[in-house]
C-alpha cells in the first residue's frame, strides 16, 4: 500500500471548514505542501517557510499569482511524518469569505496544488500507517455523529478500542497456526505434537464467543447510528399525528378532526437522554372503501414490521379481538399502550388488557402536551440502550458485521474439525481464512482501489 503513495505524490488542497463561518481552513497536504505554500506566502517575519520547525504557526499575507494580497493568514506548518496524513502539511487559516477561499484554493492550484478528492486526506493518513482502516472510518462515522451515544461509539472507534480488540484476537489465532504448522512441518515424526487440541478447541472456543459477541453488538450499534424506529399505531382520528406532534417538540404531521387525514407514513427524528429515536406517524387503521386509504393503511403494517418499538394509541376500551390482531401482528416488538385524550375524561377508568402480557401503559393528552415527558421515558426504557463509555466496543458497520460473521462461520469449522479429530492441516487451513477475514476490518489484506474507493467516496472533501 505504501508504494501506491510513492506513485502519487500529488499535492492535494481543499477548504476543510464549511463555508460561511467567520474563518475557513484550507488544508494543503503532500510533498510539495510547504514548498507551494511558501511561494504565495509572504509572512511578516520574513522567515521562508520551507525553514521553518514543524509544529509552528506563522502570520502573514497570501498572494495571488500577481502578487496581490488576498488576505491576511496564519499559517499552521506539520512535517512528516508528524501530520495528520503522515506527509508534510500546511493549513491556511483565512477570513470565511467564499471568495477568499476560493481565490487562495485557486492561487495554489496554479501553482502545482490539485483538488483534493473526498475522503483524500483520511486515506492517506491510512495509507501512511497513520490509523488503520477501521480507525478511518471512525473519522466520517465522528463527523456525521449526531448525539451523544454515536459519538461515543465513533470516538471509540478512533481511538483503536475495536483494532486492539481484534489485534489481541488475531495474535491467539496466529499461536494456534503456529503450533499446527510445526506439527505439519515435523510430519514425519508421528509422536510430536505440539498442539494439545484440548487447549487448542478452548481457545477456538473463547475466540468465537468474542467474535459473535462483537457481532452481536451491531443490532445496537445499527440502531443507535440510524435511529430507534417507533411506530404511532392506532385507529384513525385517535390522536396520532397530534402526539408525533409532541413528540418532536413542532408542527410536523396535519392535525384534523376528519377521518383518513393521514394517508400516508410520516416519519422524523427527536433526540431522548441523547439517543435518536425515528418515530413513524401511521394511517389509521380501519375499515374503508377509500382506495388511497386503504394504501395508506397497508404501509401502515409495513411500518409496523420495521419497528422496534409499538406505541399503541388509544382512546377507549379495546376489544379482545383488537387486542388479539396488535399481539399478533406486534409479536416482536416493545409495545407501550398510550391513553390518550385524558383532558376529555380525566377521571376516566384507566384501559385494562386481557388475556394479554403485561405492556407498559401511559396516560397522556397529546393536544395539551401533559405526559408526554413520561411517554418519552417509557420509550426510551423500551429500547434498552446499554450504557456505552468510549471504552466500549460497538459494531457499527455493516462491512465490519459481515467479516466477524464469516469468522464465525470459519470458527465454527474449526471447532468442528477438532471435535471430529480431523487433521491438522484442515484446520490450519481454517485458520488462515479466519486470520484474512479479520484483517479485512482493519485493511490489512484488502485490495485498495476496489474497497478503499468505496469506503472513502462517502466522505466530504477535505476530509
Amino acid at each position: 500500500m505504501n508504494k501506491l503513495i510513492s506513485q502519487d505524490n500529488n499535492t492535494i488542497c481543499a477548504l476543510a471548514t464549511p463555508v460561511g463561518g467567520a474563518i475557513a481552513v484550507i488544508r494543503v497536504s503532500g510533498e510539495k505542501a510547504i514548498d507551494i505554500v511558501d511561494s504565495v506566502f509572504s509572512p511578516q517575519s520574513n522567515k521562508p517557510l520551507n525553514k521553518a520547525k514543524g509544529y509552528s504557526l506563522h502570520y502573514g499575507q497570501l498572494l495571488n499569482n500577481g502578487q496581490e494580497t488576498i488576505d491576511d493568514v496564519m499559517v499552521s506548518l506539520y512535517r512528516a511524518p508528524h501530520s495528520y496524513t503522515g506527509e508534510d502539511s500546511v493549513e491556511i487559516a483565512c477570513h470565511g469569505s467564499q471568495y477568499i477561499a476560493t481565490q487562495i484554493i485557486q492561487t495554489l492550484i496554479a501553482n502545482g496544488c490539485r483538488q483534493a478528492e473526498p475522503g483524500e486526506y483520511t486515506m492517506r493518513a491510512y495509507m501512511n500507517g497513520k490509523m488503520d482502516l477501521s480507525q478511518a472510518e471512525a473519522v466520517a462515522d465522528l463527523i456525521a455523529s449526531t448525539n451523544k451515544a454515536t459519538h461515543k461509539m465513533a470516538i471509540s472507534q478512533l481511538k483503536g478500542h475495536f483494532s486492539s480488540e481484534l489485534t489481541t484476537l488475531r495474535e491467539q489465532l496466529l499461536k494456534m497456526t503456529s503450533l499446527l504448522e510445526l506439527e505439519l512441518d515435523f510430519s514425519d515424526h508421528e509422536e510430536l505434537e505440539f498442539a494439545d487440541r484440548s487447549e487448542l478447541l478452548e481457545l477456538a472456543q473463547r475466540i468465537d464467543n468474542r467474535i459473535t459477541t462483537l457481532a452481536h453488538s451491531f443490532e445496537t450499534g445499527n440502531a443507535i447510528k440510524q435511529g430507534i424506529p417507533v411506530a404511532i399505531i392506532g385507529k384513525t382520528n385517535v390522536g396520532k399525528s397530534t402526539l408525533l406532534n409532541a413528540l418532536l417538540h413542532e408542527d410536523k404531521a396535519i392535525v384534523s378532526d376528519i377521518h383518513g387525514t393521514t394517508r400516508d407514513v410520516i416519519e422524523d427524528t427527536t433526540q431522548i437522554n441523547g439517543i435518536t429515536f425515528r418515530f413513524i406517524d401511521t394511517a389509521g387503521i380501519r375499515k374503508t372503501d377509500d382506495t388511497i386509504e386503504n394504501l395508506g393503511i397497508e404501509r401502515t403494517y409495513q411500518k409496523l414490521n420495521e419497528a422496534a418499538i409499538v406505541l399503541w394509541l388509544l382512546d377507549e376500551q379495546p376489544s379482545q379481538q383488537e387486542t388479539e390482531e396488535m399481539k399478533q401482528y406486534a409479536a416482536d416488538k416493545k409495545i407501550i399502550v398510550v391513553q390518550n385524550k385524558i383532558d376529555l375524561s380525566p377521571t376516566a377508568s384507566p384501559i385494562i388488557l386481557t388475556n394479554c402480557e403485561p405492556f407498559a401503559q401511559q396516560t397522556i393528552s397529546a393536544k395539551h402536551r401533559t405526559g408526554i415527558s413520561q411517554l418519552e421515558q417509557r420509550v426510551y426504557d423500551a429500547a434498552e440502550i446499554p450504557e456505552i463509555t468510549e471504552n466500549d466496543v460497538i459494531i457499527t458497520s455493516a462491512r465490519h458485521y459481515a467479516a466477524l460473521t464469516a469468522a464465525h462461520d470459519t470458527l465454527v469449522r474449526i471447532i468442528d474439525a477438532m471435535h471430529h479429530g480431523l487433521s491438522g492441516d484442515l484446520i490450519a487451513e481454517d485458520l488462515r481464512i479466519c486470520l484474512e477475514q479479520l484483517a479485512e476490518i482493519t485493511g490489512g489484506q484488502i485490495t485498495p482501489h476496489e474497497v478503499l474507493g468505496n469506503i472513502f467516496k462517502h466522505f466530504c472533501i477535505g476530509k
